[in-house]
């Protein structure tokens, strides 16, 4: 039996398969201070969870505002019954060190993989990796220009300062990107910060609806340092709002398990600037799709 702890929740037995460090509950270390967030492959193997045992009131809010949201949910591809079975191998039995995919300096094992079972904690290389396929796809016409840092970005920056991250952003400059994008991870739980340079905003993407000025401004002030050092331009703050978003204004999760699969889905939304029309009936979906996209490296 699995016990899961978050946000003051205790779930039992969820029935998520158990990967060799699937109850692992340390990081590994961090990239080097000197080096950018994707330079090189860092492993770790880390649980996740967030939710609640009963129906929450984000359930309620969700229900009334988005009626039939699955019918009618955009951009869904239907897994044809060859990917069903490349993701369904993926998933399967194997040495759990083999590499599934390699790409962004970075490699996607398949006891990577296996954290996209149902009801599994994802882990850092599969946010990661997959952020990485957005920022790839970015790279296309019409479509917004994203920097995605990695998942230790912010940790870093809390735990060291400005001076902490100062050369990861020695080959791209964010200010010429429309939207920044920063996984946050809380120990037990994935959240998002996303900065749009274009209207000068930071939001805070929560499934669990928790609120997130306080990062949101520890960004604002990453910003500042940044446009000082990198550019010798003094930032106006005055100019940049800050948002945590309501329960109301984004899906939420309604289990102990999916943070990670939101996290990743509120970046694949952003950086199309589309409205998110998804729910928690489409994680399940979601998780299927997530793996055929790590192994092809692109998305759907």
């Amino acid at each position: 039996m699995l016990l899961l702890f978050c946000a003051g929740i205790k779930w039992v037995d969820v029935g998520c398969p158990e990967p060799s460090q699937g109850d692992v509950m340390t990081r590994g270390s961090p990239p080097a201070e000197d080096t950018p967030e994707q330079d090189g492959p860092v492993k770790q193997a880390v649980p996740l969870a967030a939710g609640g045992a009963k129906k929450s009131p984000a359930r309620d809010v969700q229900e009334k505002r988005l009626p039939g949201l699955q019918k009618r949910a955009e951009g869904f591809t239907p897994l044809t019954e060859a990917m069903e079975r490349e993701v369904s191998a993926a998933l399967g039995k194997g040495e759990p060190e083999e590499i599934l995919s390699s790409a962004f300096k970075l490699r996607v094992t398949r006891e990577d993989i296996h954290t996209l079972r149902n009801l599994c904690w994802l882990n850092d290389e599969v946010i990661n990796f997959y952020l990485g396929l957005v920022m790839e796809r970015s790279k296309k016409e019409g479509y917004p220009s994203v920097h995605a840092f990695s998942s230790f970005f912010y940790e870093k920056l809390t735990s060291g300062g400005y001076r902490a991250v100062a050369r990861w952003t020695r080959r791209v400059d964010v200010f010429q990107k429309n939207i920044i994008l920063v996984p946050i991870n809380l120990r037990l739980h994935w959240t998002l910060a996303a900065i749009d340079t274009r209207g000068k905003t930071i939001k805070y993407y929560d499934s669990l609806g928790h609120e997130g000025d306080e990062i949101c401004e520890t960004l604002l002030k990453y910003l500042q340092e940044e446009s000082h050092e990198k550019r010798r331009v003094k930032l106006n703050v005055s100019e940049w709002t800050v948002h945590s978003m309501e329960p109301h204004e984004i899906p939420q999760q309604l289990n102990g398990s999916d943070c990670g699969v939101f996290t990743c889905k509120y970046a694949e939304y952003i950086s199309r600037d589309k409205a998110m029309t998804f729910t928690q009936t489409h994680m399940p979906y979601f998780r299927k799709q997530m793996v055929w996209e790590i192994l092809h490296q692109k998305l759907l």
